[in-house]
C-alpha cells in the first residue's frame, strides 16, 4: 500500500528557493510515476510537475518549466521538488501523488491513486 509523506513547505521570499519531499514508503515495483500538485485558497487543484521511475522522464506545467525541478532517489523511494526563483502566485498547498499507470495523463488529476496529506508553500512579497 502506497504511504506519501511530504516534508519542506515553509514561508519564502519571493525569488527565495524550497525543496519538498516525498517519501513513498509503501513503493512497489508497481509505482509507475509520481507527481506534484498543488491548490491556492479558492482554485482548484493544479498539476506542477510529474517524474517517471523506469527511465526519468519528467513533466512540468509551463509556469513552472525553468524554475522547479523534479526528481527522484530509488534508494530513498523519494521524489524531490525544488522550486527555485519562487514568485507569490506560488503560494499554495502541495501535494504528492503517485500511479500504477492509468488510462488517464500525468498531467491528470485522475492520473493518480494516492495522495499525501500536502504541505504548506508561501511566497511573500
Amino acid at each position: 500500500q502506497v504511504h506519501l509523506v511530504e516534508s519542506g513547505g515553509g514561508l519564502v521570499q519571493v525569488g527565495g528557493s524550497l525543496r519538498l519531499s516525498c517519501a513513498d514508503s509503501g513503493r512497489t515495483f508497481s509505482t509507475h510515476a509520481m507527481g506534484w500538485f498543488r491548490q491556492a485558497p479558492g482554485k482548484v487543484r493544479e498539476f506542477v510537475a510529474a517524474f517517471v521511475w523506469s527511465g526519468g522522464s519528467t513533466y512540468y506545467e509551463d509556469s513552472v518549466k525553468g524554475r522547479f525541478t523534479i526528481s527522484g532517489d530509488n534508494a530513498r523511494n523519494t521524489v524531490y521538488l525544488q522550486m527555485n526563483s519562487l514568485k507569490p502566485e506560488d503560494t499554495a498547498v502541495y501535494y504528492c501523488a503517485a500511479t500504477r499507470g492509468t488510462v488517464y495523463t500525468l498531467y491528470s488529476l485522475r492520473g493518480y491513486e494516492s495522495w499525501g496529506q500536502g504541505t504548506q508553500v508561501t511566497v511573500s512579497s
